[in-house]
């Protein structure tokens, strides 16, 4: 038995995160998050839960991102809330190094949502939480592909590969992977970022038996 794999660490604190955004160009600075939901997990537990709407001057969302999301313009502008609180909030677990962090696609996506988001509020680049990352959608295609990690790799070098990996009928996306270990879910509320980190951690909570991390 290998002590050291995540299924074993009854005691592991978790940062599960996931922005919605105005669309899905990432080389826009203008794809500004404007919800983010996370959990502060630990073992398998969810601690505590945080949904926020992230206020901003200007918001533009494209008609695809909002029909997809079930944005509600007056429900935003009632109930978001300072964006740099928001982000000072979250950075206090981001860049906390007793946390793993995790979330569906955070390397090929909400990593840089993050970094737009620093930018807004005229703050440098800081990726040096990105080590700590497992992306359910890198596991996922391991789990499917039977990709192992040799003994030497880096954990965050590994995932990048995978994140790159591509193959005709493989599907890793949330709802999938949701239908695959029979997880009971409401499609009607994926897309809502408190929502799907919730199911994202009971994802990964199966996928840490499928693979060796």
């Amino acid at each position: 038995m290998n002590d050291n794999l995540l299924r074993f660490k009854t005691n592991q604190n978790y940062l599960c995160f996931d922005f919605e955004t105005c669309h899905l160009n990432l080389l826009n600075s203008e794809n500004k998050p404007w919800q983010l939901g996370y959990a502060l997990c630990k073992g398998k537990k969810i601690i505590q839960n945080y949904d926020h709407l992230i206020a901003w001057k200007t918001l533009n969302i494209s008609p695809e991102a909002a029909k997809i999301c079930r944005f509600n313009r007056k429900h935003y502008e009632k109930n978001a809330t300072n964006a740099a609180q928001i982000l000072e909030d979250l950075e206090k677990y981001l860049y906390d190094p007793s946390y793993l962090i995790i979330g569906h696609n955070l390397l090929g996506f909400d990593v840089y949502i993050h970094n737009i988001f620093r930018k807004q509020l005229k703050k440098e680049s800081d990726y040096s939480y990105v080590d700590r990352i497992v992306d359910t959608h890198c596991l996922a295609k391991a789990a499917k592909e039977q990709i192992r990690k040799s003994k030497n790799e880096s954990l965050i070098n590994w995932q990048y590969k995978l994140n790159e990996y591509r193959k005709r009928g493989l599907k890793t996306n949330q709802k999938q992977l949701l239908k695959d270990y029979d997880i009971k879910f409401d499609e009607n509320k994926l897309h809502n970022a408190r929502y799907d980190i919730e199911m994202t951690f009971k994802i990964f909570n199966k996928l840490i038996w499928e693979v060796e991390v």
